[in-house]
């Protein structure tokens, strides 16, 4: 087998694992862990792991001047995008969460037209009308709770936010990854991340029966620890080095479909019309933001 073949391998798992992670996480909220405890399980964890590989990487020095940048990095990227996304799960559901964060590349072109003056094509214009359509369908016409699903409004409410703070995250990380190796950044973006999300996060944490958790409870968490947070981020990294991406973003689209497909089989979450029509979309007006112009040779 190819490099180029296990890089679409390790992609294709990747986005296998964050479509699972909608529901395997909303498993155990708020009955083992709350949302804001959980983030705090995650932040220590995935610090601790890369940290405890860093050492594989090149030793590299931050240079003063990136650190306010390092600061909002961790801020949009392990803070409030975090925080939202999985307070959002424990009011609204699994699909409506991997529908919504499909919006990040809408987020990025919004926020890439407003902070570096990137220019918007008619096409991306109608992509973002779109996609904000659909997830504002999600938003107003959802019903307002569901089976371990209180408030679905706000939950919707709180993805879109996540996805807007992760679309900052990603435009401003950017300078990062071309000065520094990935796990020079990913162990200090994560530490700053465990030191700021201390005071919000550590109530829930404390709260939690370490000592009377069920298996179910336990390997949930850690899937969503070793999994979600610490495993698909090398995947990606690995993918990166043999594709490009462009087509790295295309497997946006599989996260959400899988997500879908698992939350159904297991009872987690039903499919109704207005996921349908908000799902389709979402995904349609992410297909023409990401759609590059193809160029017409003779």
């Amino acid at each position: 087998m190819n490099n180029r073949a296990l890089a679409i391998i390790a992609a294709t798992i990747a986005s296998a694992i964050y479509g699972i992670n909608h529901t395997v996480a909303k498993g155990v909220m708020p009955f083992h862990i709350g949302p804001f405890g959980f983030i705090f399980l995650r932040v220590f964890g995935a610090a601790i792991l890369f940290w405890a590989i860093s050492f594989l990487g090149p030793r590299e020095k931050i240079a003063t001047s990136d650190w306010p940048r390092i600061l909002g990095c961790a801020v949009f990227g392990m803070v409030i995008n975090m925080l939202f996304f999985f307070k959002g799960l424990s009011l609204s559901t699994p699909i409506n969460s991997s529908v919504i964060v499909t919006l990040s590349p809408v987020m990025v072109l919004i926020l890439a037209s407003i902070l570096i003056r990137e220019r918007i094509t008619i096409l991306k214009s109608l992509g973002i009308i779109v996609g904000l359509a659909g997830a504002l369908i999600l938003v107003l016409f959802s019903a307002d709770t569901g089976t371990n699903a209180p408030n679905i409004p706000m939950g919707n409410i709180l993805f879109i936010v996540n996805a807007f703070s992760y679309g900052l995250y990603l435009i401003l990380v950017k300078p990062l990854t071309k000065k520094y190796h990935s796990f020079t950044l990913m162990k200090w973006l994560f530490l700053i991340a465990v030191f700021i999300n201390f005071p919000i996060t550590i109530g829930e944490f404390t709260d939690v029966q370490w000592s009377s958790l069920p298996f179910d409870a336990i390997w949930k968490m850690a899937f969503v620890g070793l999994g979600t947070t610490f495993s698909t981020y090398l995947l990606n990294i690995y993918a990166l080095k043999q594709l490009s991406a462009s087509t790295i973003s295309a497997f946006i689209y599989l996260q959400p479909l899988i997500a879908i497909v698992y939350a159904i089989s297991t009872g987690a979450d039903s499919l109704n019309l207005t996921k349908v029509v908000a799902g389709l979309l979402v995904f349609a007006g992410v297909y023409m933001v990401t759609k590059k112009k193809t160029e017409i040779r003779n």
